[in-house]
């Protein structure tokens, strides 16, 4: 007869090793190796067998994604919420999650989906408050303070909704759990058993989850593996933007991006960024241009703000807001070793106004003008929109989906586009005046 194994796991990465160890060789977590005691697998001899088809007879359900009712909110999730999915829908404390579920909650609701609510963390009266300053009023939504999992599970085969929301996975615990709410194994076990009533009831369920003081979901990291998608609010608290990602999605892209406006009435989804993070633009000042941010099949239009001025200290500052830093150094040195400028004993300070984070290298030309034009105290062009990549050795590549960028600048009135000249035979029918370069040389003499 087979005999049990003595295995150790982290409690905290769910890594195996082959002894108990004070810390977790994987993700460095202390105290957290368990040892376990793992049964053999026992196969009965004319036991059940798993049902097993082929791709072609499995049934197709056309309805299978729920529309949220907010336009940004299903882009970044690829059309909408999938049934039988689970989402972990993380984000700093007060940055807006809870109220945006709410909202979504009520848009569902009133579009007759039967939608359950259940809060380990705020009471009824709390909800029904923030309920009513949001304008959030249907039948079809019902709330509960309650945490229990086993509670949640009972609910949702009941009353058989289209979505739960649960706010938040770290509220919710098992009674027949050990440990205490929050604590790794509930956690853990809670996410489990709602995952398996998401999967055999065919209901959506949202878990709302902590963030960490580095910025991580808080919890044990297979919880970010145990879930269909991942989303993340995020956003400066002293700044009204906010910011939906998908650090996951199992049924769509990861590149989407969707904008929210906080306002008294809630997150309000913004349709056209560009009014939003180009409203308050000085155009008569230097040092500032418009470049192009591509997120999935959205094109974003931002303000990058350069400042230079003489080092006060031995030392010069490099300082970013919402740009790589190492990439910042990197095009420092080509504007002083291929274009002549000597920013070696200057402060540059580089700053993206909007609360975005420029990850692209499309933005690396339209930065280095910046950078010289705070240099030479010079104003761009407010209707030139630059874009461009920076090669170390100065010359200006191309970039990708160059057609959508343009023809969206056009809308946005820009009357000149400044861009890689491998890219120009290709634009010539948009009626626009489009100055090609091949190198931030040449930029600097078409600008300047």
């Amino acid at each position: 007869m087979a005999k049990s194994k003595t295995v150790y796991v982290c409690d905290e990465c769910g890594a195996e090793h082959p002894k108990w160890m004070g810390r977790c060789g994987t993700c460095g977590a202390w105290e957290s190796v368990k040892e376990f005691k793992q049964s053999p697998l026992k196969i009965k001899p004319g036991g059940n067998k798993a049902e097993l088809k082929t791709l072609d007879n499995i049934s197709r359900d056309g309805e299978y994604r729920i529309c949220t009712g907010q336009s940004e909110f299903d882009s970044v999730l690829g059309g909408g919420l999938v049934k039988g999915s689970i989402i972990l829908f993380g984000g700093q404390p007060g940055i807006g999650k809870s109220t945006l579920l709410l909202q979504l909650s009520g848009h569902m609701a009133d579009a007759g989906h039967s939608i359950l609510y259940f809060s380990g963390e705020e009471s009824g009266e709390q909800l029904a408050m923030r309920a009513d300053r949001l304008g959030v009023k249907a039948d079809n939504l019902k709330f509960a303070n309650d945490a229990v999992v086993e509670n949640i599970a009972s609910s949702i085969s009941n009353l058989k909704p289209a979505v739960v929301i649960v706010d938040s996975i770290q509220t919710a615990y098992s009674e027949s759990g050990e440990n205490l709410p929050g604590s790794i194994s509930q956690v853990r076990e809670s996410a489990a058993q709602l995952l398996r009533v998401a999967k055999e009831m065919n209901v959506c369920i949202i878990l709302v989850g902590h963030i960490t003081k580095d910025g991580y979901l808080a919890g044990p990291k297979m919880l970010e593996h145990l879930v269909d998608t991942v989303l993340y609010l995020e956003g400066d608290r002293q700044s009204q933007v906010r910011l939906l990602r998908a650090a996951k999605n199992r049924f769509g892209s990861t590149a989407e991006l969707g904008v929210y406006e906080m306002l008294r009435e809630g997150l309000i989804p913004v349709e056209n960024p560009a009014k939003l993070f180009l409203s308050q633009r000085h155009s008569d000042v230097s040092g500032t241009v418009v470049v192009t941010s591509q997120e999935g099949s959205r094109t974003f239009f931002l303000e990058v703000q350069a400042l230079v001025a003489g080092a006060s200290y031995g030392n010069p500052q490099r300082n970013v807001t919402g740009f790589d830093l190492r990439r910042l150094q990197m095009l420092l040195a080509v504007l002083e070793r291929r274009v002549g400028f000597q920013l070696g004993t200057q402060d540059v300070f580089i700053n993206v106004v909007s609360g975005l984070k420029i990850a692209e290298p499309a933005a690396d030309l339209g930065v280095a003008i910046a950078i010289i034009s705070s240099l030479k105290n010079t104003v761009v062009d407010a209707s030139a929109l630059i874009i461009g990549e920076i090669g170390l050795g100065g010359e200006v590549r191309n970039v990708g989906q160059i057609r959508r960028r343009v023809e969206e600048a056009k809308k946005l009135g820009f009357n000149r586009i400044i861009l890689p000249h491998g890219e120009y035979k290709d634009l010539k029918d948009l009626g626009l005046t489009i100055t090609p370069v091949r190198s931030v040389t040449e930029a600097v003499d078409e600008i300047f």
